[in-house]
């Protein structure tokens, strides 16, 4: 059975949703006589709340090991790996978006004239950091397509200059 809220009227048709008098939704009609299924249930007061007893606490153990390390200041945390530092491979990676950006963009406005040699020096260095420092330095494939592309976008460059001076003292005869 439902039950109108706002006007009261009872309906035993379960298909009906809404009151045929003042359109308000239907509540369900409960067992408990004056309360709606729809309706919240009744707050319950609890009689204490909760006591915890202070007396009987005890602290952690103590960490399984200690181990001072160079990379933490005081001494290891308790359930961490010892963590080297990670090699640096930034000059790599610059090489590699130089490299990459004079092939693609570098033909706009001649932009590849600046970044093929720069793609080509910054992959030479990182290179020859790597090769002085492995510990220290890491990413010699970046470097080494870096170095790669700048040359090739420098070489396309100067094959491209002199095909075009060629046409220019050709057409000029």
């Amino acid at each position: 059975m439902k039950r109108c809220p706002r006007c009261g009227q009872t309906y035993t048709d379960g298909d009906i949703n809404f009151c045929l008098n003042d359109g308000e939704l239907l509540s369900h009609l409960t067992d408990a006589p004056g309360q709606m299924s729809d309706d919240p249930p009744p707050t319950i007061m609890m009689d204490q709340t909760r006591v915890t007893e202070q007396t009987r606490w005890q602290p952690p153990p103590p960490a399984l090991y200690q181990n001072p390390s160079p990379y933490y200041p005081g001494g290891q945390q308790s359930g961490m790996l010892p963590l080297a530092p990670s090699r640096d491979k930034t000059l790599g990676i610059l090489s590699l978006g130089l490299g990459v950006a004079s092939l693609t963009i570098g033909w706009c406005c001649y932009l590849g004239l600046f970044l093929g040699p720069a793609a080509l020096i910054t992959g030479l260095i990182a290179m020859s950091q790597i090769k002085k420092d492995p510990d220290k330095y890491e990413g010699r494939g970046f470097a080494l397509a870096g170095a790669i592309t700048g040359g090739v976008a420098l070489v396309g460059y100067v094959i491209f200059f002199v095909i075009y001076l060629l046409m220019i003292i050709a057409s000029g005869v």
